[in-house]
């Protein structure tokens, strides 16, 4: 049984990070998917909305297509990412009115949940919740 460590939310950190979650380097070659429907998903549960069957279809689609599964939470939290850097988000601020960065975060982690796409790094011995879900905002 492979264990998720810290390290792989930053990869590449070190030289010495090795093992499935480095193929899902950038600076190795791996093209982050954008995960767009995914984000819209998000975005809208979070703010306590509700989204069509074709965003959930097309967000699940759009995981399941990210051929490697240990690069499905990695996208989803680079995902996250750029919605903070776009906007501004700041450490436990609203992300969207209504919808705080820890609540966005937690949804974002469900999403491989919810699609039922496997991901071989869930947390709390669940594969469907991103490792990063129990790991304190920066």
């Amino acid at each position: 049984m492979l264990v998720a460590t810290p390290m792989a939310v930053e990869y590449g950190a070190g030289s010495d990070n090795s093992g499935p979650w480095s193929w899902c380097d950038p600076a190795m070659g791996y093209k982050v998917s954008a995960l767009t429907s995914c984000r819209e998903m998000v975005k809208l549960q979070c703010v306590g909305s509700q989204y069509s069957g074709a965003v959930l279809r097309d967000c699940c689609q759009q995981l399941a297509d990210i051929t490697n599964e240990w690069c499905r939470c990695g996208d989803l939290s680079t995902m996250l990412g750029s919605v903070y850097k776009e906007l501004g988000v700041r450490e436990g601020a609203e992300v969207f009115p209504g919808c705080r960065k820890e609540v966005m975060k937690l949804t974002a982690a469900i999403v491989p949940a919810v699609c039922n796409v496997p991901i071989p790094n869930g947390v709390g011995g669940s594969t469907g919740v991103c490792y990063w879900a129990s790991y304190p905002d920066a």
